[in-house]
């Protein structure tokens, strides 16, 4: 029970590991205002405990403020945010990239996070208290080969307004990190998972990775928590890779056999 009497807002909450996340802090105490533009197929699971449900379109800035003084207003104060809406944009080559798409991927993915950092901690600076915030970015962001490139832009975006924001809030005991899933099941990868089960080439996911499989929501949402728990209390200004050692490497043709000479 890390989270007893603290609150958290979650956003893209409806599905994925925005929901996973959501669920566990519930579940380990916290109040949580859950926001996703469009309502989850399903209630949350709360197990009992303070778990509530808004839509909004976390990319304008009315909207955000919105979404913290509601939570203000329920709560009393705002402990945690988990700035996780995003969307995966275009996977078209740069010469059939459009502009329009590029802008939206950037509001939504990067402008975004910008806003739930900037409204959420000037809530917890106004109140006097410390808290936690946790983006999430991706692989993608660290190198090509994991995404689009509106998305990949938009997520090393991420990477760098998570150190940038910890250092501009020095002194106020705020904590700003990210998290940088590999491929993990959610809604937005629902059509690479469902591709690759239709043609029975479901072995093939993550294989790229040491662990040869995917994610999960609930392993990312456990990274997540523990970044927003007081067990990363020394954690500041970190993009934490969470992808089966996919990042660790240069990708190579074949993998070297165990106790062979490779060079």
């Amino acid at each position: 029970m890390r989270f007893v009497n603290k609150t958290a807002i979650v956003t893209g909450a409806a599905s994925g590991i925005g929901r996973a996340t959501a669920q566990l802090l519930a579940r380990e105490g916290a109040s949580v205002l859950a926001v996703d533009l469009l309502a989850p197929a399903e209630e949350l699971s709360t197990d009992g405990r303070q778990i509530v449900f808004r839509g909004a379109d976390i990319s304008t800035e009315a909207s955000v403020v919105s979404i913290v003084n509601d939570a203000r207003d329920r709560f009393g104060q705002i402990n945690i945010i988990v700035a996780n809406a995003g969307i995966s944009g275009s996977l078209g080559s740069i010469f059939d990239e459009d502009e329009d798409e590029w802008a939206r991927t950037l509001r939504i993915n990067l402008i975004g996070a910008f806003l739930a950092i900037k409204h959420g901690a000037r809530a917890m600076v106004e109140a006097g208290t410390p808290g936690a915030i946790v983006c999430t970015a991706s692989v993608a962001g660290l190198r090509s080969g994991a995404g689009g490139m509106a998305y990949s832009a938009s997520k090393a975006g991420v990477i760098n307004l998570v150190q940038t924001a910890a250092q501009q809030l020095s002194g106020t005991g705020i904590r700003v990190n990210a998290v940088c899933p590999g491929l993990v099941e959610t809604g937005m990868t629902k059509i690479i998972y469902d591709a690759a089960r239709h043609s029975g080439r479901e072995a093939n996911i993550g294989k790229l990775n040491p662990l040869k499989r995917g994610g999960e929501a609930d392993e990312l949402a456990a990274v997540i928590a523990f970044l927003a728990s007081d067990a990363a209390s020394y954690v500041n200004g970190q993009a934490l890779a969470v992808d089966g050692g996919l990042s660790a490497s240069l990708p190579f043709a074949k993998p070297p056999r165990l106790g062979a000479a490779t060079f």
